[in-house]
């Protein structure tokens, strides 16, 4: 174990264990200021190449380099443009050929200084890049700190869908400063905070209860509550992940949601009116109407995790997506691409109610069919009425 540095004595530190692959998850204020002292025990080399976007870079880029170099640690930045268009094939071979072009060697350890695009490109480069180096996240949104960020998941998108090019590569490290979080916007908060909604509704009904009663002061900036909650996920994702790391059984669970959502993201060609978060909650809302179709779940659940997400500002229908008309027949075609379908088959993640989530295999089209068909109609019914 190595020896903690004083930032992380005052942080709430969670294991992930995978064996020789295990490394900690380190939830804390402050902890970007002091990452050096984090980072280097845990380098395999001597030098560390922080990939980060221009965005994050402009606000919190000369904070890490000063903690690096006051540790000591030799490193290098790396800036790529914002947003779902670099996680491409086009944005890994620049950022590669970049890398490259810096002499690396198979010491070297990548830093993935952002969200979840910033992570989940620089986790694939990591794990492809001289057949693979080291790396560390430092996730800088509320979504990454909760889900990307945690599980080894990295990847690129391709037209047919989203993460369907990737690998299962651990980071080292993954450094939470939740202090970080309070220069978002608090649209990306609440894109975020979904993901957090996710793992009550996973198995843990009295976690979402709490955050019936503290969502909206976590996303307002309840310093206190949002550290529960990033602790509370995190180690809800690390105990799932180190059962069972490459989704071949309960992993698959964390997936609750995100079938609905990122169908919902392709039909939107990825674009920035469809926050990948703001899917998922209107993923998780889908998920347990058509489990209310299927008689799995009782009807009002859906009706009561709308109303929280819709509380704290987040779509929670497809009726609340206006800036686009809808396509069962589309969507459809998506989800039949999605990674989580086999030989052909849908298989999805469904509930019994909340907290009691399942995967459930071979679900039949025709259902998933009429429940998109039924939630895009209502949207168009609102829609009428709204124009009257």
């Amino acid at each position: 174990m190595n020896e903690r540095s004083a930032a992380e004595a005052a942080s709430d530190i969670l294991r992930l264990e995978l064996g020789e692959r295990s490394y900690d998850i380190v939830v804390g204020r402050g902890l970007i200021d002091c990452a050096g002292e984090s980072i280097a025990p845990r380098l395999g080399g001597r030098r560390l190449l922080v990939v980060s976007d221009k965005t994050v870079a402009g606000f919190h880029g000369a904070r890490l380099e000063g903690a690096l170099s006051q540790a000591g640690i030799e490193h290098h930045m790396l800036v790529i443009p914002p947003g779902e268009d670099s996680k491409s094939f086009r944005g890994l071979e620049d950022l590669l050929c970049r890398l490259l072009d810096l002499n690396c060697d198979r010491t070297v350890t990548l830093a993935a200084f952002g969200g979840g695009v910033v992570g989940d490109l620089t986790g694939f480069a990591a794990s492809i890049l001289l057949r693979g180096v080291d790396f560390i996240q430092i996730p800088t949104t509320l979504l990454a700190q909760v889900d990307s960020s945690v599980g080894g998941k990295t990847g690129i998108n391709t037209r047919h869908g989203k993460n369907l090019i990737g690998s299962f590569h651990q980071p080292r490290l993954v450094l939470v400063d939740t202090d970080v979080t309070d220069s978002l916007p608090e649209r990306e908060r609440r894109a975020g905070y979904a993901e957090i909604v996710k793992y009550g509704l996973i198995d843990d009904a009295a976690f979402f209860e709490w955050l019936e009663q503290k969502g909206g002061a976590l996303i307002a900036g309840d310093a206190a509550a949002r550290r529960q909650a990033v602790v509370t996920s995190c180690r809800a994702k690390a105990r799932i992940v180190g059962a069972d790391e490459r989704e071949r059984g309960a992993r698959a669970l964390l997936n609750l949601g995100h079938t609905f959502a990122h169908a919902l993201e392709a039909e939107n060609a990825y674009g920035p009116e469809l926050l990948h978060g703001e899917a998922v909650a209107v993923g998780l809302v889908l998920a347990f109407t058509l489990s209310a179709r299927l008689g799995l779940s009782p009807p009002d659940e859906a009706a009561r995790i709308a109303r929280h997400l819709t509380g704290v500002g987040l779509p929670a229908s497809i009726a609340d997506l206006r800036f686009r008309s809808w396509s069962a027949e589309s969507l459809m075609n998506h989800l039949a691409f999605d990674k989580k379908a086999r030989e052909g088959k849908l298989r999805l993640v469904l509930a019994r109610g909340i907290g009691k989530a399942f995967i459930a295999e071979d679900v039949p089209p025709a259902e998933i069919t009429a429940t998109l068909e039924t939630a895009i109609a209502e949207g168009g019914a609102e829609a009428a009425e709204a124009a009257r």
